[in-house]
């Protein structure tokens, strides 16, 4: 039953790392390549005309956070960082560097955005988290703390797919939501889909890794560690004896 069940999970984690990875390279694939021939017209965000280094911003964050989102699932593969460490100590400063930079550009994009303010408190949230989560990673992996490391790098990544999930909610709120209720406006689904891509892709993270890396190692602790068995303590003796 255990091997079986370890089969069945370890089934689910590789079709989930295929979606991950899929998706990822196809989102950055198309998305960075619009961006870069298509210019301020292929923006997903409208860009203010009246502020010239708005589009700049949007090109200095999305290309290197296409990179950190193409690079991402690659880190998680366990073969790949035993084969390869070199190779995944390099990627992983590329990533994190990556990260950084898109996140500060994020910063000043969100500024001067014409979205309105419940979706630029969205990304700034977004981009504060980004950057707190890949500091900590950087500096439990400088401590030596892989398990740790490998927590706050599945929490960065989550937050680096939410470029992802954003369209993914957006077009079924625009395809679907707004077909069947026209009362609804783009920006009040383009607002929604900013948050939940947030909200969404934390609780999957949060929930990937008390399944896949706190329950683990807590059951491997139980079974080195062996509940001790109580003994009782000799009854005193009666008095006289």
């Amino acid at each position: 039953m255990t091997t079986t069940s370890r089969s069945v999970r370890r089934r689910w984690w590789w079709a989930l790392w295929a979606f991950l990875a899929v998706s990822a390279v196809g989102f950055g694939i198309t998305s960075l390549g619009a961006l870069v021939l298509g210019g301020e017209d292929a923006s997903l965000i409208p860009i203010d005309p009246d502020v010239a280094t708005h589009f700049l911003s949007i090109l200095v964050h999305g290309l290197p956070g296409g990179v950190a989102l193409l690079l991402g699932p690659f880190q998680f593969v366990r073969p790949l960082r035993v084969r390869y460490p070199a190779a995944h100590l390099l990627i992983g400063r590329i990533y994190l560097i990556a990260v950084v930079v898109a996140a500060v550009a994020s910063f000043y994009a969100a500024t001067v955005s014409l979205s309105g303010f419940s979706i630029q408190v969205a990304f700034y949230l977004l981009a504060a988290a980004w950057l707190y989560t890949a500091a900590q990673a950087y500096r439990t992996i400088r401590r030596g703390e892989v398990q740790l490391h490998r927590i706050w790098m599945i929490r960065n990544y989550a937050l680096t797919f939410a470029a992802v999930s954003l369209r993914v909610f957006l077009i079924t709120g625009t395809g679907v939501l707004m077909p069947a209720f026209p009362s609804l406006e783009f920006e009040q689904v383009y607002h929604a889909s900013g948050w939940a891509s947030i909200v969404v892709n934390v609780m999957v993270a949060e929930y990937f890794i008390v399944q896949r890396t706190v329950q683990p190692l807590l059951q491997r602790r139980q079974r080195r560690e062996p509940a001790a068995t109580p003994t009782l303590a000799p009854a005193p003796a009666a008095q006289g004896e």
